[in-house]
């Protein structure tokens, strides 16, 4: 059961953007349920009070609280790096300002059961993928790590430092192996690091920043390739 939130002032395209979700459901045999705000006031108290969404199609251009604002609300008040956010808009003008809270995907109003569909396939791919865990050992204990929760890998010598948004673990191993181990959201950007790119907030040819604010070298003989995996992904 995939939990899906809209938020859109729009009456009529939250009603379209609904029965395409029920469409795709219905095609690929998932089940949905669906939540409908027609204000980011009304969607953040609903958050507020524990609830959860694992994704959320979120207007932009909402009366008072707007889209980018719940968004920087889930992201930083909440916490919450795990809900897939994909923003729809009647413009096509705000990649920049979106790019902090770390969105799934853009729309461009009038909305398709085509865009729908991409959109879906995606974010149930990469929920199923937060699901798997990292598995370590730590002396004598084992550690199970969502994968999800993992920010970036990083590497001194022998011993493998694994940091997530709330803790850092340690254990001794190979980071060539590790990459191994991973999905196709982590990438490789040095001998010394392996990133999510879930949590890249800014990367330049030299650099990525983390939305933790981890600054990591990118190695030489890498960044044509991390330039080709996030440019590819975005």
């Amino acid at each position: 059961m995939y939990t899906i939130g809209i938020c859109d002032d729009g009456e009529q395209i939250c009603i379209d953007i609904e029965k395409m979700l029920i469409q795709y459901a219905k095609e690929q045999n998932i089940q949905v349920d669906t939540n409908v705000w027609y204000s980011g006031e009304g969607l953040r108290d609903y958050l507020e009070a524990g609830n959860h969404l694992d994704i959320l199609f979120l207007d932009i251009e909402l009366f008072k609280m707007t889209g980018i604002e719940v968004g920087n609300y889930i992201r930083k008040q909440l916490d919450d790096m795990g809900m897939q956010i994909v923003y729809i808009s009647g413009k096509s003008s705000y990649a920049q300002q979106l790019f902090k809270t770390q969105p799934l995907d853009f729309l461009v109003k009038p909305i398709t059961q085509a865009q729908i569909n991409e959109t879906m396939e995606t974010a149930v791919r990469i929920i199923k993928r937060k699901e798997e865990r990292f598995e370590f050992q730590q002396g004598k204990e084992y550690y199970y790590v969502p994968m999800g929760d993992i920010v970036y890998f990083g590497s001194e010598k022998r011993k493998i430092k694994v940091v997530t948004m709330k803790a850092t673990f340690e254990f001794y191993g190979r980071l060539k192996e590790v990459a191994k181990r991973l999905p196709e959201e982590f990438i490789v950007i040095h001998q010394s690091y392996i990133v999510n790119r879930e949590y890249v907030f800014r990367y330049t040819y030299e650099m990525v920043e983390l939305v933790d604010g981890t600054i990591l070298t990118i190695s030489l003989a890498n960044r044509k390739l991390v330039r080709d995996r996030l440019l590819r992904e975005e």
